[in-house]
């Protein structure tokens, strides 16, 4: 049982990047699966989450309007697409899986996690 979150890099102020998180081992539309991030020095904190069937989505306040959380249960992968990066965006990101719903707020909840990928936002 895997998760494995790719596709972090370093970008400019306002520029994009689209992370993905694939499973292995297990069928992904079975879990809700959740975005968390975490700078250096901080805690990490729940970035967007997105239901079993990706009929609910949700949002950190801080990544609303900029970021969207998308799957595609045949190819076992979550999405994120991150548009007007910020330098406060910069942080490592993880993918997690939970077996019923979402929460951004109790990371404990989480029963996979991903070993995270690095985003940089230069300003």
């Amino acid at each position: 049982v895997q998760l494995q979150a790719s596709g972090g890099g370093l970008v400019q102020a306002g520029g994009s990047l689209r992370l993905s998180c694939a499973a292995s081992g297990f069928t992904l539309d079975s879990y809700a699966i959740g975005w968390f991030r975490q700078a250096p020095g901080k805690e990490r904190e729940g970035v967007s989450c997105i239901s079993r069937s990706g009929g609910s989505t949700y949002y950190a306040d801080s990544v609303k309007g900029r970021f969207t959380i998308s799957r595609d249960n045949a190819k076992n992968t979550v999405y994120l697409q991150m548009n007007r990066l910020k330098p406060e965006d910069t942080a490592v990101y993880y993918c997690a899986a939970v077996k019923y719903v979402c929460s951004l707020s109790s990371p404990g909840r989480y029963d996979f996690w991903g070993q995270g990928t690095l985003v940089t936002v230069s300003s």
